[in-house]
């Protein structure tokens, strides 16, 4: 009794501490960002399900001790799946930054600690562990994320994922899809919804288990007219999946997922966004995304303490692109002349990547306790085929053919090889210890010519890298269910194909550019209360130096090196069962589960190292805060549940940004830079069980209609301002046999 009054009593301070914390920051934002604040919601069935966790110590072949990790349960988060709602299902993940102008769902746009969300290309983004964007360091862009409701649980690693999974600033996000049931050979899941604006979405899952073989397929179909004019989208996508057990330490697995994406892109908006954010000045523009992903894996523990993990995998994909590409002020319209609108342009990449990693993991006993160390190698090569500036049609369907020869054509190619080690050394019975290494090895390459004149032709030579990244962790468990962790770990980004890619004849790139390189450095205290409260605080540094930027120089664009930035600042999670927490111990029946997520964030550039700021103080841009990196990310929510009804709300409160580095307040003619306001965006839903099979939610996305809008652009898919959605709603029907 005295153990369950302590921990109700811990449960309350800590649950205040945050909640009045988060409410101080958000009233000091800036007047325009001042929100009102409601709570979300949480999906339980039975005992109570907090829907994030931290992962265990180790997750198959590596070690995650010491890491601030967290692993969403998708089934748990009472997320808007159909569309793939990502400030929904990252709601617990705290300073997750959401770009929100994609109403398809199809390209996840996310980011943390003022980093940029542009296609996620800050994190290295997987699927069941392996790679899915185009080129993982050349061009790291996620241009395919897979169906939410066919997604188990999404692993997220911040900047010390760089040891284990490779040298990303932002860190790990897994996509681990759903397996088949192992206790029957036919499991059947389908999810039907229909919703606002011609919204049709529709999941078909088939799984089960025989003997050594199991299965999961699925078929997933979405399609809607869009929230804006000329936005329509259609995607569709299957996979496969089968495993063969062939012996009690040894299993076999193959899976491959396609995915088709067709998508009108309705450009940007000039003004003031209040006026017609539904509004849109181009119908010509699409863009195309077939993409096939497949691996081949082999899991093998040939003793209780040994685990081997190998994985094979490749990517075959395309963007293909076709429109209207000036700035928004300049109408697309038919000529009077001709009768005709003017040729579009055509744009066309495809990749082509494959590679190998090979981990192993291997327990011994050190002083007594469990030790483990965790190895890995791994062989990489892309090439991406950029072919660029084609003249299109002249008409309005998604035809990406063209007359003549494009104007720019590229062969860009990766190779890299890589190998790591970490260590899991208890050094008493509470505190463990977790140093690591990596050594990457990258070469790239571009060829080709950027135009058809005699100075257009671009070689940028082999840039050859070997570079060690070197890290260390460590966790102290204050007691079984709470845990104080610490970790610092070297990253670094390698020079991009569009750095090392002239944009003109008169562009000049630094020969000497150099890999931007850094550091993050976080830490915290995490645990569980009584089982009625998860909660996870702490704080984080990351250092990101040779930010890479164009300076005039000889008369020239000159490719270069140009500063640094820090970013700082305060990550929380707190997440309680009311009723359990009032009534000392969990019960089942009813349950009323509340969460906040909040982060703080100070993203400023901490040297600035442009020629021009001599003579000109008014450039120099140490202390601008970084671009899209909101200060303060509050995440609200709160759940009721009882044995058929399920009620939740979520609520979304996001600071202004800054869309450029010289954070520019007035917006500019095409609407390419200047301030965007801090928003607030409520999300609600209902859902009725019938039986444990047979489910219906009803569902509103920005339940008040909030005109808001989450980034610029100054290409695709702009350019312009691009506003997030407006009010929608939903219906979704959800059976299980």
């Amino acid at each position: 009794m005295l153990e369950n009054r302590i921990d109700r009593s811990l449960a309350r301070t800590i649950l205040l501490v945050v909640i009045n914390a988060a409410g101080l920051q958000a009233l000091a934002q800036r007047p325009d960002s001042i929100r009102t604040v409601d709570l979300n919601v949480h999906e339980v069935v039975g005992p109570m399900q907090f829907g994030m966790k931290p992962a265990a110590d180790t997750l198959g072949a590596v070690i995650m001790a010491g890491r601030r990790t967290e692993v969403v349960t998708l089934s748990a988060t009472d997320a808007d799946l159909s569309q793939n709602q990502a400030r929904q299902v990252f709601a617990k993940v705290p300073g997750i930054t959401v770009w929100e102008n994609d109403g398809s769902g199809v390209q996840l746009g996310i980011a943390a600690r003022g980093l940029s969300p542009n296609r996620s290309w800050e994190f290295n983004t997987r699927q069941n562990g392996h790679d899915i964007s185009a080129d993982v360091f050349g061009y790291p862009e996620a241009y395919y994320t897979p169906p939410m409701a066919a997604v188990e649980r999404i692993e997220v690693v911040r900047g010390a994922a760089s040891l284990a999974f490779g040298p990303q600033f932002g860190g790990l996000v897994n996509f681990v899809l759903k397996k088949g049931p192992r206790d029957r050979p036919l499991a059947f899941e389908t999810r039907q919804t229909a919703g606002s604006y011609g919204l049709f979405d529709s999941y078909n899952a088939l799984g089960g288990s025989k003997g050594k073989w199991s299965y999961y397929t699925f078929l997933h179909h979405r399609s809607a007219d869009g929230w804006r004019a000329n936005s329509r989208y259609s995607t569709t996508a299957g996979h496969a999946g089968v495993q063969y057990r062939a012996s009690r330490k040894l299993r076999l697995g193959l899976e491959y997922t396609r995915s088709d994406v067709r998508q009108q892109q309705p450009g940007g908006l000039t003004g003031v966004l209040a006026l017609d954010p539904r509004s849109s000045s181009r119908e010509r523009n699409w863009m195309l995304l077939p993409w096939n992903v497949g691996a081949a894996t082999l899991e093998w523990r040939p003793n209780d303490r040994t685990l081997v993990d190998v994985k094979l995998f490749g990517t075959i994909a395309e963007r293909n692109s076709v429109g209207f590409l000036r700035p928004i002020n300049e109408p697309d319209t038919i000529n009077r002349a001709t009768g005709a609108y003017a040729e579009r342009q055509v744009d066309r990449d495809s990749y082509t990547n494959y590679g190998v990693e090979a981990r192993v993991r291997r327990g011994w006993t050190f002083r007594g306790r469990q030790a483990y160390v965790a190895a890995g190698v791994r062989g990489y090569t892309a090439q991406n085929l950029r072919r660029q500036q084609g003249r299109g049609t002249t008409g309005t369907d998604a035809d990406v053919s063209i007359t003549g020869s494009f104007g720019r054509e590229l062969d860009l190619t990766t190779r890299n090889a890589a190998l790591h080690a970490e260590v899991l050394l208890p050094l008493t019975d509470r505190l463990d210890l977790v140093p690591g290494a990596r050594f990457e090895h990258i070469t790239s390459r571009v060829d080709g010519r950027i135009n058809a004149t005699s100075t257009g032709g671009v070689d940028s030579g082999e840039r050859l890298r070997q570079l060690p990244l070197l890290g260390i962790g460590a966790q102290y468990r204050t007691s079984e269910r709470s845990r104080l962790y610490a970790n610092f770990s070297q990253a670094y980004r390698p020079v991009l194909f569009s750095d090392l890619t002239p944009s003109a004849t008169t562009d000049v790139i630094d020969p000497d550019l150099q890999d931007a390189s850094g550091y993050n450095l976080d830490g915290g205290f995490r645990g569980n209360v009584g089982g009625f409260l998860a909660f996870d605080i702490g704080g984080f540094m990351l250092h990101y130096d040779n930010r890479i930027g164009t300076i005039l120089r000889d008369g020239a664009n000159y490719r270069t090196n140009i500063g640094a930035s820090l970013s700082q600042g305060v990550e929380a999670y707190v997440e309680a069962e009311l009723l359990d927490l009032l009534r000392g111990g969990p019960e089942g029946g009813t349950h009323l589960a509340v969460f906040v997520s909040y982060a703080f964030v100070d993203a400023r550039y901490s040297s600035w190292n442009d020629p021009a700021v001599s003579d000109d103080p008014s450039r120099d841009l140490v202390g601008n805060q970084v671009e899209y990196a909101p200060r303060n990310i509050l995440r609200p929510g709160i759940t009721y549940r009882d044995k058929h009804l399920t009620v939740a709300l979520k609520v979304s409160v996001v600071d202004g940004v800054y869309t450029n580095a010289t954070n520019t307040e007035a917006s500019n003619a095409s609407a390419t830079a200047g301030y965007l306001k801090g928003y607030t965006v409520a999300d609600a839903n209902a859902t009725w069980r019938f039986d444990q099979r047979i489910a219906l939610t009803v569902g509103v996305n920005n339940l008040l209609d909030e005109i808001y809008a989450t980034r610029r652009a100054g290409g695709y898919p702009g350019p312009g301002l691009l506003p997030g959605m407006g009010r929608t709603g939903f219906l979704t029907l959800e059976a299980k046999f």
